[in-house]
């Protein structure tokens, strides 16, 4: 049973590691597609202002008012770009500010699950080199070799104390 938690820590402790570097990573991704699509949110202020739209708002109301149904996918498709943009603001935020466990919980969300999958596809094994990320995954791998082991252990805990309860009890006894 040694020999198997002492498996199960260090597989822990290697899956732990790659949290760090993982949520490094994605952090890279995320920006990169800010910065895409906040180049392309420049361009629709600069378009906005040169035909003198109040603001990008305005300039896509009036364009999803268009009677040509290609300017209006147009417009239907920079909303889109909007709310992506906006969306990417507040992942960056997270990503610099947030500690590692709110890092994790994003990249765990449903919602952001197609940019870990992206993220995943370019991601290396690798050690992080910052105490805070060693502590979070020695932390976490002792955790987690605790929840896995800890139903065996009380299993064996159980089975032996019921063992000598039964070799305590008088010979008539364990017969009946």
């Amino acid at each position: 049973m040694r020999l198997i938690d002492k498996l199960i820590f260090g597989l822990s402790l290697i899956i732990a590691l790659q949290v760090p570097q993982l949520a490094d990573h994605y952090q890279q991704f995320i920006f990169g597609l800010y910065q895409a699509t906040h180049a392309q949110v420049l361009g629709y202020q600069q378009t906005a202002r040169l035909h003198e739209y109040e603001d990008v708002n305005a300039m896509i109301a009036h364009h999803l008012q268009n009677d040509v149904k290609s300017v209006r996918t147009d417009a239907q498709q920079k909303l889109d770009t909007l709310a992506l943009h906006q969306s990417l603001i507040e992942l960056n935020q997270v990503f610099e500010t947030g500690n590692l466990i709110e890092k994790a919980y994003t990249m765990l969300q449903p919602a952001h699950f197609s940019y870990l999958e992206k993220t995943l596809t370019h991601f290396t094994l690798g050690v992080p080199l910052s105490a805070n990320a060693i502590g979070f995954s020695v932390v976490f791998a002792l955790l987690l070799n605790l929840v896995i082991t800890s139903p065996v252990l009380l299993f064996t805990y159980v089975r032996k104390r019921r063992q000598r309860a039964h070799a305590l009890m008088p010979s008539k006894e364990k017969h009946d």
